[in-house]
């Protein structure tokens, strides 16, 4: 019985392991998704469901752009920010979280909950505005048609959510603060 149950254990680990690692940067593509972007606009087609919105303080305003500054040096159009920052403000509200003890999802941090044990990165880069914006970025490059997928599932796909819509509801939000922060 306590082999069957070690086993059991082991191989949901192993799957959680395996899923995290696929979903995170680790796994390497041709970089091809900045040329068919380029020039691509911010339109949103289709924003949906119903949308969600929260005021800013000056912390979570930085990390919108600092996350647009990221996108910038990667060389995607405004709609990876878009999607960026919807999904950033899914999982943490635009908030650079740290590890929060037993209200934590594993071991996740940052903008986007990304996890060290999934190979995102350290503790100390995922916390980094800037470098978890480009692993993010990173993941949805590899992301066939992310340009021309709703939002959600371009999400879904890097982020691999046990809530796999929620992104959706940020889309307007997100376009709004890129639409204003892109140029500035």
């Amino acid at each position: 019985m306590n082999t069957i149950l070690r086993k059991s254990v082991l191989g949901i680990a192993g799957l959680a392991f395996t899923g995290g690692v696929f979903a995170g940067p680790i796994a390497a593509h041709a970089d091809t998704a900045h040329a068919a972007t380029a020039g691509k606009p911010v339109a949103v087609a289709a924003v949906q469901g119903e949308q969600s919105t929260i005021g800013l303080d000056d912390e979570q305003t930085a990390n919108v752009k600092a996350i647009i500054a990221a996108t910038k040096k990667a060389g995607l159009p405004e709609r990876a920010a878009v999607i960026s920052i919807a999904t950033s403000l899914q999982e943490s509200k635009l908030e650079n979280l740290g590890h929060l003890g037993d209200r934590n999802d594993h071991d996740s941090l940052g903008l986007f909950q990304q996890r060290p044990s999934s190979g995102w990165g350290t503790a100390e880069q995922i916390t980094d505005p800037e470098y978890s914006t480009l692993a993010f970025l990173k993941g949805l490059k590899q992301v066939d048609g992310w340009q021309d997928m709703p939002l959600t599932k371009a999400a879904q796909t890097v982020q691999v959510s046990a809530y796999p819509d929620a992104y959706a509801q940020w889309e307007k939000q997100a376009t709004d603060l890129v639409a204003k922060y892109w140029n500035s």
